[in-house]
C-alpha cells in the first residue's frame, strides 16, 4: 500500500488524458471526476480504472475529442448525444444542461446516449448542490447482473445517486449500485486475494458463490438483496428503472446490449442503440418552497436521524454521504492510499504513454 496526494494523481490522470488526445478542458474535467472517486473512498471507480479507459481508447471505442450536443429538447428536458466521448466528460456536460433547464423551468431532466463509463454517480448529482438544487444521477453499465430467478447477465450495476442540500448540516448524498455490491469491489477483493461475502455473486449455474472470480468465470453479480427472500426483486426493479431511464429513453444500448467496459470483449455486433446511457435530474428547491425553509427542515431531518437510538455495538446512525465526506477530509490532508497492484498498473501505464508517474 502506498499513499499519494490528490494533486499527484490529478496531474498524472490529466496528463494521461492529454496523451489520449483529450482537449485541455476535457482532460481537466475527466481527471477531476476520476480522482474525486479516490478522494471520497470509492476506490473501485478512481484511478484504478484509468488503464481501462486507455485500453478502450486504444481499441477505438472512446472518442477523445467528441462533439457533445443536444439532439432533442423541450423547456425542461433534453437528450444529449455524447459522440462516443469519455463519460467522465459527457456526464458533467449533460448535468449542466439539466441545471440550466432547472434554472429556467424549475426542473431539468436529461437522458444521454452514445457515452461511456462516467465514473462515480455521486459527483454528477452533487453538481446541483451549489445551485440550491436536488441532483439526480443514473447510468446503465456493462451487463454483469442477473435478474432475480435468472442465470443470464442482463443488467449492469446501474447506480443511483441523489444529492440534497441542507443549511448548516452537510448535504444528504446517496450514491449506490443497485446490486448488492459494485463490480469494482470484486476487483479490489481479487487484488487482495480475498473471498466475496455471501449474496454478492452467483456462479454460471446460478448457485451462490463466495469466489471473487465468480463473474470472471461466467457467473453474475446479484441484484440488491442477493436473493428473492432478501428482496432481490426490488434491486432488480431499481436496476431496470435505471436502464430504461438512461437508455430506452435516450436511444442508448440497454440490457445485454450495453457495451462492456473491458476492452478485450467486443460490443454486440447488432446494437439496439448508441453507446452507454445516463440520466440526470436537477430540481430547483424554490420551485417547490422557499429554499431557506427547505434547507432548515433538512437540517432538522438530519439531526433527528443522527440522534436516533442505536443498536448494540453501534455508536451512531450514518446519514448518506457521511462516510465519503469524512474520508475526503482525511485523504485531502493525508493522501490517497493505493494498493500495490494499482501502483504497478499506473506506473506501467505511465511508462507506456511517456507520462511521469
Amino acid at each position: 500500500m502506498s499513499t499519494l496526494s490528490y494533486d499527484h494523481l490529478y496531474k498524472f490522470t490529466h496528463d494521461v488524458l492529454l496523451k489520449m488526445g483529450c482537449p485541455e478542458f476535457h482532460a481537466q474535467v475527466g481527471a477531476e471526476v476520476l480522482v474525486s472517486a479516490d478522494l471520497r473512498g470509492v476506490d473501485s471507480h478512481g484511478v484504478a480504472r484509468l488503464s481501462g479507459y486507455v485500453r478502450l481508447w486504444e481499441k477505438g471505442r472512446i472518442n477523445t475529442n467528441p462533439t457533445i450536443q443536444i439532439v432533442h429538447e423541450s423547456p425542461s428536458t433534453a437528450v444529449v448525444d455524447g459522440d462516443g466521448g469519455l463519460g467522465l466528460v459527457v456526464a458533467p456536460y449533460a448535468m449542466n444542461v439539466a441545471i440550466e433547464k432547472a434554472t429556467k423551468a424549475g426542473t431539468g431532466w436529461v437522458s444521454v446516449r452514445n457515452s461511456n463509463h462516467f465514473g462515480i454517480a455521486g459527483y454528477h448529482a452533487m453538481m446541483a448542490l451549489d445551485h440550491d438544487m436536488i441532483g439526480i444521477s443514473f447510468t446503465n453499465a456493462s451487463p454483469l447482473v442477473s435478474p432475480t430467478f435468472s442465470k443470464e447477465r442482463l443488467l449492469g450495476t446501474n447506480p443511483i445517486s441523489v444529492a440534497i442540500p441542507a443549511d448548516e448540516e452537510p448535504p444528504f448524498v446517496a450514491d449506490m449500485a443497485t446490486t448488492t455490491a459494485a463490480n469494482g469491489k470484486l476487483e479490489i477483493l481479487q487484488r487482495k486475494g480475498e473471498e466475496a461475502p455471501t449474496g454478492w455473486v452467483q456462479d454460471k449455474e446460478g448457485h451462490p458463490t463466495t469466489s471473487a472470480d465468480g463473474v470472471k468465470n461466467g457467473g453474475a453479480l446479484l441484484p440488491l438483496g442477493g436473493d428473492r427472500e432478501h428482496g432481490s426483486h426490488k434491486g432488480y426493479a431499481l436496476g431496470a428503472i435505471v436502464d430504461i431511464f438512461s437508455a430506452v429513453l435516450s436511444g442508448a444500448n440497454y440490457g445485454p446490449w450495453v457495451p462492456p467496459f473491458v476492452a478485450f470483449l467486443d460490443p454486440d455486433p447488432n446494437p439496439v442503440g448508441k453507446g452507454i446511457g445516463h440520466f440526470f435530474g436537477a430540481m430547483r428547491v424554490d420551485a417547490f418552497r422557499p429554499a431557506d425553509e427547505f434547507k432548515s427542515n433538512m437540517d432538522t431531518w438530519i439531526r433527528r436521524f443522527r440522534s436516533a437510538e442505536t443498536t448494540p455495538g453501534n455508536d451512531r446512525v450514518i446519514i448518506p454521504g457521511d462516510p465519503e465526506r469524512e474520508l475526503e477530509a482525511i485523504r485531502k490532508k493525508e493522501g490517497i492510499p493505493l494498493l500495490q497492484p494499482v501502483i504497478e498498473d499506473l506506473s506501467e501505464l505511465g511508462k507506456r504513454l511517456g507520462v511521469k508517474f
